[in-house]
């Protein structure tokens, strides 16, 4: 994933009047020398030519982790301007964010965000984004031509494409792609390589739409950059109005198989139907959560250790929803090899949990008999992933 920084740059200069180089200095909080850029390529038209300076008047330390980026960074240009046009909250995000949850549209404007990325040989995509700095530029002393910026723009599409490349290659050493039509049927491994692949295809296009946000042809750039040649043509025929009007397809509930009831599935107290392990999964975590938020210890300040604690046990059981909560509903939808290769991912993120937990542990946040009931439940829920494990493997046997 790129490097998101903003928060904690004080401050920063860029210097883009020598053609086709950047240079520049960027202060993080907490940090005594500046990172210097050394990079080839130039600003859009914007601030091309010129000398620039920018304050951050909000910087704080990141509370999560230290910004292990390289003293120089060395690389290319990926997009840099102070005209990209964004959406900007009128209310506080903590307002914003309540009125979203009641299902409105909290009040907002468009306005210029200041936005400095480029691809450092060192640590990959680095990029600032802020509303919020303050920013001074001096007189360019020469100008970027229309077709010039265009030039920078396929650059910077390029370098991106570039760096996606190296992203998805990171995530799985074989470089075979899965292919239905030549594999024989998929055993736990073959999951596990095939949810590779899917996590580096994930990521790759949240970066796409994070890079293009608020692009009015965001949908289309996207497509076109993941591959995805048939969307691009159905958005372009869509916009023609060529394609038919969509039908309303009305699709059946699902029936859970009551033979399984207490097994495969129970519901939850609003009736929803989930596996177990799920339900018990999800309680215990939000029980973990509503403690620590009622004793005030998730503030804007809380410790990292103790939200990674809350957080990767969360997303355990997410994976554990996805790699169980279908067996409510068919036979069909047992397939041991996917069920044992989807927990296996449900129990790293657990394992996280464990080991943020045992760093609380010496912390003395709260009571210890509190925090030794969450880590009974943490290993309680991963002694009954190890069992189902087992059981899915015994399936394929």
């Amino acid at each position: 994933m790129a490097w998101r920084i903003h928060e904690r740059i004080s401050k920063g200069e860029i210097d883009n009047r020598q053609r086709d180089h950047v240079r520049g200095q960027i202060w993080l909080v907490g940090r005594d020398q500046p990172i210097r850029l050394d990079l080839s390529g130039n600003c859009l038209r914007d601030l091309a030519g010129c000398f620039v300076k920018f304050e951050n008047p909000q910087a704080k330390p990141a509370a999560d982790e230290d910004v292990a980026l390289a003293d120089r960074q060395s690389g290319v240009v990926g997009e840099i301007t102070a005209s990209r046009r964004v959406r900007v909250f009128d209310v506080p995000l903590e307002e914003a964010l309540r009125i979203t949850k009641e299902g409105k549209a909290p009040p907002e404007h468009m306005g210029n965000c200041f936005y400095l990325e480029w691809f450092s040989d060192t640590n990959g995509r680095v990029v600032i984004e802020s509303t919020d700095y303050e920013i001074a530029t001096s007189a360019p002393e020469w100008t970027l031509s229309a077709e010039d910026e265009q030039g920078q723009i396929a650059a910077s599409h390029q370098a991106i494409r570039d760096w996606l490349d190296r992203l998805d290659a990171s995530h799985y050493r074989e470089p075979a792609k899965f292919d239905p039509d030549d594999e024989k049927p998929l055993d736990e491994f073959g999951y596990e390589k095939l949810m590779r692949e899917s996590d580096a295809r994930t990521d790759k296009y949240i970066e796409l739409l994070k890079k293009y946000e608020g692009h009015p042809d965001q949908e289309k750039i996207v497509a076109r950059e993941m591959g995805w040649t048939w969307l691009e043509e159905a958005l372009e025929a869509d916009e023609r109005g060529a394609l038919p009007p969509r039908e309303e397809i009305e699709v059946p509930p699902l029936e859970p198989n009551p033979i399984t009831e207490g097994v495969d599935w129970a519901r939850d107290k609003d009736g929803h139907i989930h596996h177990p392990l799920t339900k018990r999964a999800f309680e215990s975590a939000m029980a973990m959560w509503h403690f620590c938020d009622e004793s005030g210890l998730l503030g804007e300040n809380s410790d990292a250790d103790l939200r990674r604690m809350i957080f990767q046990f969360q997303t355990a059981g997410a994976k554990i929803a996805g790699a169980l909560d279908g067996l409510a509903y068919d036979e069909d939808l047992r397939d041991g090899g996917f069920i044992v290769a989807a927990l296996k991912r449900a129990l790293n993120y657990l394992h996280q949990s464990v080991s943020a937990a045992e760093k609380v542990a010496g912390k003395n946040l709260f009571d210890s008999e509190r925090l030794e009931s969450f880590r009974a439940d943490l290993f309680e829920v991963r002694e009954e992933i190890l069992r189902l494990m087992k059981r899915f493997r015994g399936d394929r046997q």
